[in-house]
């Protein structure tokens, strides 16, 4: 049945996984793409970077962190529930077929699920892939094995040292570029991680991909409340994207508009968490 959460289960105690029948979008998605997606009638529609696909099974995987009021919805439901609505396959594909050389793909949180199916179609088109992973503590990082599995070589990295390198990626990235030739990088992750990771690459003039994760609406290009500045043009993150060039992106402006509906999200998370309450007490 076409939107029936197949498998669910958590990846870490914020961060749900998603197994979703959906042959259609699985038939025509590729790397990089995504889909929008309504938890329940009521609910907001939801970006989601598609993690994985299997055009045999018909189904998508996808990755979610709870956040707010909708992701927090999301991580309720179970297998054998169905998602109220689910569009796509949105956004234009990663340009991960090609033979590069070899290539860096370095992911934040849970920005390592969307940069697991390109890391792969590298790896199958032939590059060396280098997978570097990072989070703020070894109970946050996702899909290790995943990457490591399509990966030649493979870093991981933690905020307080709980696992891996204790530090960020970037310092292993840097340690790789001072170290061998990188021909691209594709970088995923938090906003501010990516920005560092194209500070870093840019000096070493690495071409640098990084997806963008703007907030957003109707997913088609009419609403425009996903447009960030690239090259100092106005591009939208739905039709243009998500994959842009690191070094022509303005990231600051883009943290800006991200924080624009930071106050109206706490207080309908609050509000949602309140409704909880009173559901538990009967």
């Amino acid at each position: 049945m076409d939107n029936e959460i197949v498998e669910k289960r958590s990846l870490t105690p914020a961060v749900d996984l998603f197994v979703v029948s959906a042959p259609e979008i699985a038939s025509h998605c590729e790397p990089g793409q995504f889909v929008i997606l309504m938890a329940g009638e009521k609910g907001e529609r939801v970006p989601l970077t598609i993690a994985d696909f299997d055009r045999d099974e018909g189904t998508i995987t996808l990755i979610s962190q709870r956040v707010g009021k909708s992701t927090h919805y999301l991580g309720t439901l179970k297998a054998g529930d169905r998602l109220y609505s689910l569009a796509g396959p949105l956004g234009l594909p990663a340009h991960v077929h090609e033979k590069y050389g070899t290539v860096a793909c370095v992911g934040g949180g849970v920005g390592t699920a969307p940069l697991y199916p390109q890391a792969r179609a590298l790896k199958a088109a032939g590059n060396h892939v280098i997978g570097i992973i990072g989070a703020r503590t070894a109970d946050l990082l996702i899909l290790e094995e995943e990457i490591k599995g399509v990966s030649d070589e493979f870093y991981v990295t933690t905020d307080d040292g709980t696992k891996g390198e204790k530090g960020f990626v970037t310092t292993v990235l840097e340690r790789i570029l001072l170290e061998k030739q990188v021909d691209r990088v594709i970088a995923i992750g938090p906003v501010l991680m990516m920005k560092f990771v194209c500070r870093l690459t840019e000096e070493f003039g690495v071409k640098t991909i990084v997806s963008l994760n703007p907030i957003m609406v109707d997913g088609t290009g009419m609403c425009g409340a996903c447009r960030v500045t690239v090259g100092g043009e106005t591009k939208f993150a739905c039709v243009d994207g998500p994959d842009f060039d690191g070094h022509q992106v303005d990231f600051e402006e883009l943290m800006e508009r991200q924080r624009f509906f930071r106050e109206e999200e706490e207080l309908a998370f609050e509000k949602y968490k309140q409704e909880c309450r009173r559901n538990a007490d009967g």
